[in-house]
């Protein structure tokens, strides 16, 4: 595997899904399209992937020529979707770190499609470098979250939460830079302790006080609660698979719930150095006050290998 470095309209655009996912809806693009993407300047080049609510396509713009990321979702006018949609594209428009996915446009189409150009990442996700090359050395490790850390202490710093850090939601590109992408159900916070609701993002990667709400009286930090999600992340990259259950359990919701508020946080192979245990330990505290920052973490000793 690869070493990761440390360093930081009128609808010419034909969005054709693959004869294998016939199940999946053609986009319609209307020339009255609303929002500050102009779709006749970019072309279709091949489908990324897709999922329940819409498809990634790769795109070439074409006064530039540079290749970046189409994420078209079928809103369909469904309030929950748009919603999410269109806090993604607030969120994105706000931010502005050289960790965190880049935003170049959207648009809100009639027919209920909403699309998100954004930054081409040429290598796709953790979650397929680590099903194709395999399990992270230690030091691939620490790159991973020196870039991810710096992402979500600049989010944090700006009162945002992204609620789903995972492997799938950071993408990685021929540089071996790692950013934060899809922030469809993040938020931003009004103060440092903010009520989120708490069955958001994904199961497998959340923190005991969200399985749990009540135990914080339904306030939490949700901020803690991303440290905890990138524990698990960096934890999984290390192993190879997820962490909190035996190798080939389904993540089903009881045993999930079981893993993550009643037993104890997993321990890191043998080979595993001081450094690494005690940076999972920060990450990983049941008590969600005795998790370290993002700004914090970036000073641990784990960090500074080579």
């Amino acid at each position: 595997m690869a070493d990761f470095s440390s360093k930081h309209c009128r609808p010419n655009l034909r969005l054709n899904v693959p004869k294998r996912s016939p199940c999946i809806d053609i986009p319609t693009l209307s020339s009255s399209s609303e929002g500050d993407l102009i779709l006749d300047d970019v072309e279709k080049l091949q489908v990324l992937g897709h999922g329940n609510s819409g498809i990634v396509y790769q795109v070439r713009h074409k006064r530039t020529s540079y290749v970046h990321a189409l994420k078209v979702v079928h809103a369909y006018f469904d309030p929950m979707t748009l919603r999410s949609v269109r806090r993604e594209i607030d969120i994105l428009r706000r931010t502005d770190s050289p960790n965190i996915v880049q935003f170049h446009g959207s648009f809100e189409a009639p027919s209920g499609d909403v699309g998100i150009l954004l930054e081409h990442m040429d290598l796709g996700t953790l979650d397929t470098l680590l099903k194709n090359k395999g399990p992270f050395s230690e030091s691939q490790v620490v790159a991973v979250a020196r870039q991810v850390l710096a992402g979500l202490s600049y989010l944090h710093e700006n009162k945002i939460v992204h609620r789903d850090i995972k492997p799938s939601n950071l993408l990685v590109n021929q540089n071996m830079e790692v950013k934060i992408s899809d922030f469809g159900v993040s938020k931003v916070l009004s103060r440092t302790l903010d009520t989120c609701d708490s069955y958001v993002g994904t199961g497998a990667y959340m923190s005991p006080e969200r399985f749990n709400p009540d135990s914080c009286g339904g306030n939490y930090n949700g901020y803690a609660a991303d440290i905890w999600s990138l524990g698990l992340t960096l934890f999984e990259l290390y192993v190879g698979r997820f962490p909190l259950l035996p190798a080939g359990q389904r993540p089903e919701w009881a045993a999930l719930m079981c893993a993550i508020c009643f037993n104890d946080p997993p321990a890191l192979p043998e080979s595993a150095s001081d450094e690494f245990r005690s940076f999972m330990e920060c990450c990983l505290k049941k008590e969600s006050s005795e998790r370290w920052t993002a700004s914090q973490l970036l000073n641990h000793p784990f960090l500074s290998q080579q």
